[in-house]
């Protein structure tokens, strides 16, 4: 049954997807890396994709920009197609020193300065922490392929022209890695939901500096970040968090 931001008939979604803020890196990732891929849906142009990869089947959509986004289609992902692992590869501001354009980040917190996650914890503050297993599944494969990764707490933030900007040197002293806008409500509505979410980003600018890395290499040239996510979401399925 379609929602109002998804198209798709209830079976044309695998258990497992990934979840790229732009749309356009969801059509990238469904042409370049799936088999058979198909587009199940494109209400308001946020493209969804199913397919395989390595005969394995696999989902792809955009989740638009910010936590109110992706908390509409992560909701419906769970609720309504069953949606059970989900992975977020995106983009993030590098904050951690030895963070360079293109670097990876494992998250496994998601700090923020959103009210979201209150709203939806009686007022109170929410860890917002990764699925284990499906973190530990990114790193193995990141070691495998012997691709260096940082693992730790990033901050999503619901500004991106943030009127504090002197948070991000809080941040930056309190050792999160670094910066973008979804991780802490897809992780929430993920433990609302008993499902597991992990999120793996590519270091897209260095927060402080003009360093950054061009709009268009955003869609296309993020491939080792794709690649780990899309090994850890086969692999991962017959794990447990334990």
């Amino acid at each position: 049954m379609a929602t109002p931001h998804i198209s798709a008939e209830p079976h044309e979604f695998s258990g497992v997807c990934l979840l790229p803020g732009d749309p356009l890196r969801a059509r990238y990732v469904a042409e370049q890396f799936l088999d058979d891929a198909a587009l199940v849906t494109s209400v308001r142009n946020m493209e969804g994709y199913t397919g395989t990869y390595q005969g394995r089947r696999v989902s792809v959509m955009g989740s638009g920009m910010g936590m109110p986004s992706i908390l509409i289609y992560a909701t419906e992902l769970i609720r309504q197609y069953g949606v059970t692992t989900l992975i977020r590869i995106g983009s993030c501001g590098g904050l951690h020193p030895d963070l360079l354009i293109r670097d990876i980040v494992i998250a496994s917190g998601a700090s923020t300065d959103s009210n979201a996650n209150r709203l939806r914890f009686g007022g109170f503050d929410f860890a917002a922490i990764a699925d284990f297993g499906l973190t530990r599944t990114l790193v193995e494969v990141a070691e495998e392929r012997e691709v260096p990764v940082k693992v730790g707490n990033v901050l999503s933030s619901d500004q991106f022209y943030h009127p504090q900007p002197e948070l991000f040197e809080v941040a930056r002293r309190m050792g999160v890695l670094a910066v973008e806008m979804e991780a802490a409500g897809l992780y929430a509505v993920a433990a609302e939901h008993g499902v597991r979410a992990a999120a793996i980003l590519t270091v897209s600018d260095i927060m402080g500096s003009d360093e950054a890395m061009p709009a268009e290499d955003r869609q296309t040239s993020l491939d080792k970040m794709i690649t780990i996510a899309l090994e850890s979401a086969i692999r991962s399925e017959g794990r447990t968090s334990a």
